[in-house]
């Protein structure tokens, strides 16, 4: 298996390289440069032209992406941020964090959510339960995120003040305490809750029609044939199995957080990567938006790679040859 894994890893290698060419040449064709805020009547054009000379933003488009893709192979250099003066790894490493935390809270509600909805769904199917936990479904699915984040927003952020409505940390705390922990944890708690709910759509559906599914096989007729508890088969039989769909989508679960909360954490001002995305497409800031575009979609072509790797260890009956 580990032969299949090294060799997944190597065909890794040319995919990224045509995703930093797509990522480089559609970064280009976004209208403007990351000094065109500056040009003001007062200004001389000059001195415009000297700052992108500077920073080679006149040099042909292969040469500025080899100067760019060397530097990042060489020294791990994604450039100086243009917005931020300091460097890009700088930047988005304190970024990451945010993020991680936010995405770790977010995974650990999702579950919490949507395997009890998912599992009991499925065990008392056409109940009164069940037909609730379909219309919950229906209308997180159909909610677009901004929306709800909105509503959440202005209902316990503004209306009744339990969370705060900007920032990750608030404004004093000194790292490394307990107040300082509570207060990430508090920041947390309403984006964590607000991406949760987005997210358990898939994970309950999966849940439901599997348990719905294995209630009807014959390893589970067999168990209750041979007097097992109803719970034991549950718990021991269908439930175990049920789970199989949801580890193959772990990988993409968990990469799909770090790259994919751009509008909770923009709508929450929420210090993260995806916040961070958007600031540097509306500023032209190429040098950070070219390296988290890059960055999301290496996490992407990990995250399949963790998938299949998380399936082939929790069913024994899949191995990658």
């Amino acid at each position: 298996m580990w032969k299949t894994v090294l060799r997944r890893i190597l065909l890794m290698i040319p995919q990224i390289i045509i995703l930093s060419i797509i990522v480089f040449t559609l970064g280009k064709m976004m209208p403007g440069d990351p000094f065109t805020g500056l040009i003001t009547p007062d200004i001389d054009p000059s001195v415009i032209e000297a700052l992108k000379e500077k920073a080679g933003l006149n040099d042909p488009l292969p040469v500025q992406y080899k100067n760019w893709i060397v530097r990042i192979i060489r020294d791990g250099d994604f450039g100086k941020s243009y917005t931020y003066k300091m460097p890009v790894a700088t930047l988005i490493g304190e970024r990451a964090k945010n993020t991680l935390w936010l995405s770790l809270l977010t995974l650990i509600l999702t579950y919490l959510i949507a395997i009890p909805l998912g599992i009991y769904a499925g065990r008392y199917q056409n109940s009164c339960f069940d037909k609730c936990v379909i219309i919950y479904n229906f209308i997180s699915y159909a909610i677009p995120s901004f929306i709800l984040s909105l509503i959440l927003l202005a209902i316990f952020g503004y209306r009744l003040e339990w969370f705060p409505t900007t920032g990750s940390v608030e404004i004093g705390v000194q790292k490394g305490t307990i107040d300082y922990i509570l207060s990430k944890l508090h920041y947390m708690i309403l984006p964590a809750i607000t991406a949760a709910v987005l997210r358990t759509t898939g994970t309950i559906q999966y849940l439901r029609n599997e348990v719905i599914d294995a209630k009807t096989q014959d390893y589970v007729k067999t168990a209750r044939s041979k007097g097992v508890p109803i719970n034991k088969v549950y718990t021991h039989h269908i439930f175990r199995n049920s789970l199989l769909p949801i580890a193959a989508f772990f990988g993409f679960t968990i990469t799909g957080l770090l790259s994919g909360s751009v509008f909770i954490e923009t709508i929450f001002s929420y210090s993260g990567m995806g916040e961070l995305f958007i600031t540097s497409i509306t500023s032209r800031d190429y040098s950070v938006m070219n390296a988290l575009v890059l960055l999301f979609g290496v996490l992407t072509l990990f995250g399949s790679l963790l998938s299949d790797i998380i399936m082939a260890f929790v069913d024994p009956r899949i191995r990658i040859e």
